[in-house]
C-alpha cells in the first residue's frame, strides 16, 4: 500500500475521532483493560474503525490489525503473515497521556509484506507532521507544508555519555530492579509512555539507546523498521532480528553494533 495514502488516512482518523476528543473526554468514555495504565477510549475505537474501513475501501485485499480488534479477538495475533499484506494499527498510541490530557500521543501503522516490514508511518496529531520510512528507502520527517527531513539516529558515545528511552515496566520484578540500577551507568533516561514519540525523537538523533520488553506489533513493527532506516542498530536481547509475530524476547536499539552490545552487556543484563 502507498505510504503517502496510508498517511493521508491516519490523518483523516485523527482528524475526525481523536483531536475533536482531547480534553474533552466525556465521564464513561474511558476504560480500563488490564490495567492502571492500559486505558481505551472512544477515540481510539472511533480511529480504529475510520482507518480499518478506509484501508479496506482503499485495498480490499489487505488485512488490518488494530490494537482495538486484537483486545477483542486476541487469536487475531495468531495470523499467518505469509503470501499476504497486513496492516498493523495504533489508533492512539499513548492512550494514558491522551486520556490525562498530555500532547504526547500519535497514530502508528505498520505494513508487513509476506511476513516482512515494508512500511512505517507515525503521525503526530498536534504537529499535523508525519514520520515514515519505507525499506531501504530511508527515514524522514514530512511537515504539513511538504518539507522532508531526512533522520539519522544518534552517533555512538561512551555508555556513561549516552542519553536513551527505556520502558521497564514490563520487565519482571527482578530484572527490572537489576536493570534500573544498571542505568545509573548512562548519563539520561526518559520514558514518554508514547513508543510513538520515542520512535520520532529517536529518529531525530535526540538520543542512543531504546529498550522494550513487551513487543507488540502495532507498537514497534513501524518504529523498529524506522530506526532502521535512520542508521540504528535493531535487535531483541538475544541478538537475533525483531519479527513481527514477537511479542517478547525484548528490543534493544543502539547507535551501532558495539554500542548495542556494550548496552546489553552493561545495563539490559536480562
Amino acid at each position: 500500500m502507498n505510504v503517502d495514502r496510508l498517511a493521508a488516512i491516519l490523518k483523516q482518523a485523527a482528524q475526525e475521532e481523536i483531536m475533536p476528543r482531547f480534553r474533552r473526554l466525556d465521564e464513561g468514555t474511558i476504560q480500563t483493560k488490564s490495567g492502571a495504565f492500559d486505558l481505551v477510549t472512544e477515540a481510539d475505537v472511533g480511529a480504529e474503525r475510520v482507518i480499518t474501513a478506509a484501508i479496506n475501501a482503499h485495498r480490499p485485499d489487505v488485512l488490518v490489525i488494530g490494537e482495538e480488534a486484537v483486545a477483542a479477538n486476541p487469536k487475531l495475533l495468531d495470523t499467518n503473515l505469509e503470501d499476504r499484506i497486513v496492516i498493523y494499527v495504533d489508533p492512539v498510541d499513548g492512550t494514558a497521556n491522551f486520556a490525562g490530557g498530555l500532547p504526547l500521543f500519535a497514530v502508528m501503522a505498520a505494513v508487513v509484506q509476506n511476513g516482512e516490514p515494508v512500511a512505517g508511518v507515525i503521525y503526530d496529531p498536534l504537529g499535523d507532521d508525519v514520520l515514515m520510512a519505507e525499506k531501504g528507502c530511508g527515514a524522514f520527517q514530512i511537515f504539513p507544508d511538504g518539507r522532508a527531513i531526512r533522520q539519522k539516529f544518534a552517533d555512538p558515545v561512551p555508555l556513561g555519555e549516552m542519553g536513551g528511552l527505556a520502558s521497564t515496566m514490563f520487565l519482571p520484578m527482578e530484572q527490572r530492579s537489576t536493570v534500573m540500577a544498571n542505568l545509573a551507568k548512562v548519563k539520561m533516561l526518559a520514558n514518554y509512555r508514547c513508543a510513538g514519540h520515542e520512535y520520532r525523537y529517536a529518529a531525530g538523533g535526540n538520543v542512543h539507546f531504546m529498550m522494550y520488553a513487551k513487543l507488540m506489533p502495532w507498537d514497534h513493527v513501524g518504529g523498529a523498521l524506522i530506526m532502521r532506516e535512520a542508521g540504528a542498530h535493531v535487535a531483541k536481547f538475544d541478538g537475533t532480528p525483531y519479527h513481527p509475530s514477537d511479542l517478547g524476547g525484548g528490543l534493544l536499539v543502539a547507535s551501532d553494533e558495539e554500542s548495542w552490545t556494550t548496552l546489553r552487556r552493561e545495563v539490559f543484563t536480562v
